[in-house]
């Protein structure tokens, strides 16, 4: 299985040796780090590794914590390839996707992020006068009940909900249409995470085949 493993560390020679020792010990093959940020002496690191479907995730932490001064954020499953480029592969594949690029795009961004699910939603008025949120589109693994944040930020924000649930609230204002990213197991989406996603919508905006996909969803 892959999983994907957020650690902070010294940011110093040798740190990032003793994690991958420490994992290549508990049977983890390391195929990939990123690094996510560096600051007053410290680093935080996404390391994506092979485990057997026998290896306890409880293992890799106590063995992490082992190591002074080395902290463990969360370990999750991931779906990402490591060693490709996977917004090059999605974005080639929503410029050919014609009434089918939201669709697309909705359907990779949980791949792309490690999270669970994605939806776009619209606002809608009500019989009273009121507004509400109605689903447009949603990736395979959302709820069938989505629970939409009250204001539409002006940019893409990482937030953690009352239930736990951490999500990137994105506006898309031209097509009148917001973004769920969702991640319920894991750490809340980190600020390098949030502007991943904002550059590949930024890509998205400008497609031809945009508005037109956006337009057939909303006739359903």
């Amino acid at each position: 299985m892959l999983l994907r493993v957020r650690v902070t560390l010294p940011d110093r020679p040798g740190s990032l040796a003793q994690v991958t020792s420490v994992l290549g010990a508990a049977g983890a093959d390391i195929t990939q780090v990123t690094v996510l940020d560096r600051g007053d002496g410290r680093a935080t690191d996404d390391i994506t590794v092979f485990c057997p479907e026998s290896t306890p995730r409880e293992a890799l932490v106590k063995s992490l914590e082992s190591v002074e001064d080395i902290s463990v954020a969360a370990v999750w499953t991931t779906r990402e390839a490591p060693g490709t480029y996977p917004e090059l592969e999605i974005l080639k594949y929503i410029t050919t996707a014609g009434d089918r690029a939201l669709t697309t795009l909705i359907d990779s961004l949980p791949v792309l992020f490690s999270a669970d699910w994605a939806a776009t939603t619209t606002e809608t008025r009500t019989d009273d006068g009121g507004v509400e949120s109605r689903v447009v589109y949603a990736s395979w693994r959302a709820p069938e009940h989505i629970t939409v944040p009250a204001d539409t930020p002006h940019r893409p924000v990482a937030l953690t909900l009352d239930d736990g649930l951490h999500v990137i609230h994105a506006p898309l204002p031209p097509l009148a249409l917001s973004l769920l990213l969702a991640r319920s197991e894991g750490p809340a989406f980190h600020r390098i995470e949030v502007h991943r996603l904002t550059r590949i919508l930024e890509i998205f905006l400008t497609l031809p085949a945009t508005e037109r996909s956006v337009a057939r969803q909303l006739r359903k």
